[in-house]
């Protein structure tokens, strides 16, 4: 059985989803004329001024739910991998591959918003891919086929999501606090499934205040400490970059030959890193207040920067400035070693590479530091993931008509994902990973070629966001304005606005009469 979970699993995440990714990159970069440069004003102004309300959390809060996911225990060891078997020259093609992953990002996410609806039970907006794949052609002859494709890959992102990958992500909580203070497993999973209870309880907002609180900090935290290490060896700084740049392309003696390696590593870290295509990040943009969907696209699109460069290129400044790594050849430890590093042999490919160059800073740091960061990434994502799986059990929840039966299934999700930090916590994680990658991977797969399709409500938001705010306005969303149908929240919303509008002139005019 884990011969079949690992050969479906190198299937699904072959190269081809990796250039599937990157080519849906490139063409949505000119489809928006490159946005993700031009239009990071609009992007950093939505996080600056972005609103809540009671149905919905603000475009920060949307953007830290979603940062919970995307930033985690891959930002440590899979930069470190990438390294390992690119060189440095990875690092430039990460960056590259975030450049691009911007703009399929802003396309997934506005489509999210596009096609959010409210919660029945709760009140709270909820939208991602499963929604609109099922709404984008529900007017069409392809309508029910569309409804099938959203179905399957909300059965995909809730199985994942439930239960595999976030026993994996305890698991690795676990095993570092272990491993740096000596910490019972079942101690941590005590901790874990208490904490975890009490927050995914208070739902979405809860999620939202949390991960607001505790991804700004920790992120930041972690690329402070990258700040200072590289200032300490601040007579590396140019070397550092010089040897990013010149790897990238080749340039570089000590690496070279091992350009496609570096491009095949930098490419892959990036796109598993920042996840943008992959339809995790738009089921926390669907939860925005805002009142253009390009808005909160902006935000999602800008999400990718912050997970890829800055805190993957902390890791990587940390890493490469200390000089603790090594570089091997054949994309394997057990290659011939192309580059030793001041790294001690026995470190093995991965957090060690990070640990030991924090310690270059303060004796002894590294350990400790690294098992804080591991663990406050791992519970963050574990959050986000218990959020996209309760949104993908929301959208089949809308065909359930008994309120009680809902809110049961609801509980349910949160039992079972409770058990599976527990559970994984506490032992080996088995075939949990490969199930949890073939989850997350056919979603990949499913939501990729979805916006493809459906690509074009997206950008029809873009250029009227655009016309709108050179107008000089506020940039409104009206659907029908623009042909796009089943954004049925849109068209009441508009309504509300203009019936709102009619009573305020309507109580001002006996005043204006007087």
């Amino acid at each position: 059985m884990s011969g079949f979970l690992d050969t479906l699993n190198t299937i699904i995440w072959s190269p081809a989803l990796v250039f599937l990714c990157l080519g849906a990159g490139i063409y949505f970069t000119l489809a928006t004329k490159f946005l993700q440069i031009r239009c990071i004003p609009d992007m950093i102004k939505q996080l600056k001024d972005g609103e809540s309300s009671e149905s919905g959390v603000s475009s920060f809060q949307s953007l830290m739910i979603s940062l919970a996911g995307r930033v985690g225990v891959g930002n440590i060891s899979g930069v470190a991998t990438a390294i390992a078997f690119g060189g440095p020259g990875a690092v430039f093609w990460m960056w590259a591959v975030a450049l691009l992953g911007s703009a399929t990002s802003f396309v997934e996410c506005t489509l999210a918003q596009v096609y959010k609806e409210k919660d029945q039970d709760t009140g709270e907006y909820r939208g991602g891919p499963a929604y609109y794949i099922e709404k984008a052609y529900k007017h069409t002859k392809a309508g029910p086929f569309m409804v099938v494709y959203g179905i399957v890959f909300a059965i995909a992102m809730i199985l994942a999501t439930s239960y595999f990958l976030p026993g994996i992500q305890a698991n690795g909580v676990a095993a570092a606090v272990e491993n740096a203070w000596g910490i019972k497993v079942g101690w941590s999973a005590i901790v874990l499934a208490g904490v975890l209870a009490l927050i995914i309880i208070g739902g979405v907002k809860r999620i939202a205040n949390f991960a607001s609180l505790v991804v700004p900090f920790m992120a930041g935290a972690y690329i402070l400490f990258a700040i200072i290490i590289l200032f300490v060896n601040f007579n590396q700084i140019p070397e550092v970059f010089g040897m990013i740049f010149k790897s990238a392309f080749g340039a570089e003696q000590a690496f070279s030959g091992l350009l496609g390696s570096a491009i095949m590593w930098g490419v892959k870290r990036g796109i598993y890193s920042n996840e943008a295509g992959q339809g995790t990040g738009p089921q926390s943009a669907a939860a925005a207040e805002v009142s253009h969907p390009a808005k909160q696209g902006f935000v999602q699109a800008f999400a990718v920067y912050i997970d890829t460069i800055f805190v993957c290129s902390a890791t990587a400044f940390i890493i490469i400035s200390t000089d603790m790594y090594k570089v091997f050849e054949n994309e394997s430890e057990d290659g011939p070693t192309r580059y030793a590093g001041a790294i001690p042999d026995d470190v093995a490919v991965g957090p060690g590479y990070v640990q030991h160059g924090l310690d270059t800073l303060l004796n002894g740091f590294g350990p400790s530091f690294i098992a804080i960061a591991i663990a406050f990434f791992a519970f963050t994502t574990v959050l986000a993931y218990y959020y996209m799986a309760e949104v993908n059990l929301t959208y089949f929840n809308r065909w359930i008509k008994n309120k009680t039966a809902r809110r049961a299934l609801v509980w349910l999700l949160r039992v079972l994902l409770v058990v599976s930090v527990v559970i994984g916590a506490t032992t080996t994680p088995g075939a949990a990973w490969a199930l949890g990658d073939i989850g997350v991977g056919a979603t990949a797969w499913l939501n990729i070629i979805a916006i493809l399709f459906l690509q074009v409500p997206a950008l029809k938001c873009l250029k009227d966001y655009t016309a709108q705010k050179k107008a000089g306005t506020d940039p409104q969303f009206d659907p029908e304005a623009l042909g796009i149908k089943n954004a049925e929240f849109w068209v009441e919303r508009k309504l509300a606005r203009e019936e709102a509008a009619q009573k305020a002139i309507a109580q001002d005019s006996p005043l204006q009469g007087q």
